[in-house]
């Protein structure tokens, strides 16, 4: 019985077999690619030049945007690659690598999108009380904490998912490396190991979607106690960006994860997984911009000072 020591690469899902839709894939990546790398990188760039931006909501958003900016980085490169050179392979170690930042970076994405809900929830509920609930450590130490949790959970996840033997081939039904994909091909009973962290996982998961739900009850009700219209809008307009956000993260992963296996087919699931994986990080810069007018303000002073510069 061959295992996971035998395996040296792992074979993608490819997009197409045609090579002209293959090369379409590749533009199509390279300009999504291209375009989370420019909005994310101008958000950290304005972010950190402007003086006037330092304020946790914007801390929190600069710490965002590199989690973006790594997520996509650690999926499109590579399959971009495999379409440019008409090849589906992964070498073991880059599988197990591309694994474990991505569970890392995506997990640590979804539990500072949850501190970032507790920093609205203090700036609509408790203005007064703002600057002491979130100073500039409270801010470190909990974006540190986002970002620890999500390296310790992807550290144990990856370690239970390649301790595994494997012996049902090295095909996977995704265009990367994904522990799913990664389990079809064991030949071991390792259901309590699975079962335990997939309890734990969605535990967290749990409580950290209610947390978020009831944190934007409270903001809601805080809102609407707003006597000037002016200032219900002001207060909703800082909210939205975030709200859109985790909508927009929730839905397309637990889309991708729960979906009934009667609609599951592999063009369909290629289409989930480049919703949940590719399109928030392309997006999110969008998103949050839209509707900032601060935001946008510093963008423009940024870009002005570079050309005027030159």
């Amino acid at each position: 019985m061959s295992n996971s020591s035998s395996i040296t690469q792992f074979l993608l899902l490819a997009f197409t077999d045609t090579r002209e839709l293959q090369l379409l894939h590749f533009w199509f990546f390279l300009a999504t690619y291209l375009a989370a790398l420019l909005g994310n990188g101008l958000i950290i760039t304005t972010i950190a030049c402007d003086q006037h931006l330092h304020t946790p909501m914007y801390f929190f958003l600069l710490n965002l945007a590199l989690l973006d900016l790594g997520s996509i980085s650690t999926i499109l490169p590579k399959s971009m690659a495999n379409a440019l050179w008409d090849t589906r392979a992964i070498s073991y170690m880059e599988c197990a690598a591309q694994i474990f930042c991505f569970v890392f970076l995506i997990l640590a994405e979804f539990y500072l999108l949850t501190v970032m809900s507790y920093d609205r929830y203090v700036a609509i509920c408790k203005p007064l009380h703002y600057g002491t609930l979130l100073g500039s450590r409270a801010c470190v130490h909990l974006a540190a904490a986002a970002w620890a949790t999500g390296f310790l959970s992807a550290l144990l996840h990856t370690a239970n998912t390649f301790s595994l033997p494997l012996c049902k081939g090295n095909a996977l039904d995704q265009f990367f490396c994904e522990i799913p994909q990664i389990l079809k091909l064991s030949c071991s009973d390792a259901s309590l190991r699975e079962v335990g962290l997939l309890i734990f996982g969605t535990s967290v998961f749990f409580l950290c979607f209610v947390f978020i739900v009831v944190s934007y009850v409270q903001i809601l009700r805080a809102v609407l106690r707003i006597p000037s219209e002016q200032g219900r809008h002001k207060a909703f307009s800082t909210c939205l960006p975030h709200l859109i956000m985790v909508s927009l993260f929730v839905s397309t992963g637990m889309f991708a994860y729960l979906k009934p296996p009667s609609i599951s087919s592999p063009s369909l699931d290629l289409v989930v997984s480049v919703l949940y994986t590719v399109v928030p990080p392309a997006v999110n810069p969008l998103i949050y911009s839209m509707r900032n007018q601060e935001l946008k303000d510093a963008l423009w002073k940024l870009i002005s000072y570079c050309f005027l510069k030159q």
